[in-house]
């Protein structure tokens, strides 16, 4: 079923109404009516059945038929810290470590970003990325976007790590592997990786980060691109820890 996003505070109506934008789609895309089931979700974790009720060049009310479970939410809270990169490369970002389960994302102004936008363009840069963030969802059946963070000082990114149980910071210089494997024990319930710019971290920052708790680590023999770095590290760390390896290891 088509998936459509509702705000909570519309959901409380008897007939909640789409936006705007969904019901043109469904109205002049999708061509589909009154009668036909929906699922709605809120972005805070609710999720329903629903059923249209009525089609309108306005709008497009719909009844909610019964709460469905939110089953594509992984138990494993991530936060990716990633060095600001080029808008289009941030833009993909969003979408695809949406899709990979990340928790919370907090984009960073490092020492060698070299795209260092202005306060206007950031809050412009923030709402994109919210949207962005929510269209994933709609797609891969997640019932919460990402938490996106205001563009910060590194500083400020190392400070929102506290509390964190597993803290790894990835740097092409000097690191361990990643082979943390599924080492015996309790793992960890929430996971904050660092990723650099385009150009990667100074010296001055890996010791920083050392002094905050995170374990310096590299991925492999091979430089990656800084976009290709957050994804594979998030893939990496989700199917370690989290739930991207479950029905693999469920028929064994």
């Amino acid at each position: 079923m088509r998936r459509f996003f509702i705000p909570p505070e519309r959901l409380r109506a008897a007939e909640p109404v789409l936006d705007e934008e969904d019901a043109r789609h469904i109205r002049t895309v999708l061509r589909i009516g009154p009668g036909t089931s929906i699922v709605v979700f809120d972005g805070n974790g609710a999720e329903y059945e629903a059923r249209i009720v009525a089609v309108d060049h306005r709008q497009v009310r719909v009844a909610l038929t019964r709460q469905l479970p939110a089953s594509a939410e992984s138990p494993l809270h991530i936060a990716l810290a990633q060095g600001y990169l080029k808008d289009k490369k941030m833009d993909t970002l969003v979408g695809h470590l949406t899709e990979l389960g990340v928790t919370r994302w907090i984009p960073f102004i490092a020492h060698r970003s070299v795209a260092t936008p202005d306060e206007r363009r950031s809050e412009a840069r923030h709402q994109r990325w919210r949207k962005i963030s929510l269209e994933s969802v709609k797609q891969c059946r997640r019932s919460r976007p990402m938490e996106i963070e205001a563009v910060l000082s590194f500083e400020k990114a190392l400070q929102l790590s506290e509390g964190y149980d597993l803290k790894l910071f990835f740097w092409e210089s000097r690191g361990e592997s990643l082979a943390i494997g599924r080492a015996d024990g309790p793992k960890p319930a929430r996971v904050f990786i660092m990723i650099g710019p385009e150009g990667g971290f100074e010296a001055s920052e890996q010791r920083a980060a050392e002094r905050h708790g995170f374990l310096t680590m590299q991925m492999g023999p091979r430089i990656l691109r800084a976009e290709t770095a957050a994804l594979a590290s998030c893939t990496l760390i989700q199917y370690v820890f989290g739930d991207l390896a479950q029905n693999v290891l469920d028929n064994h």
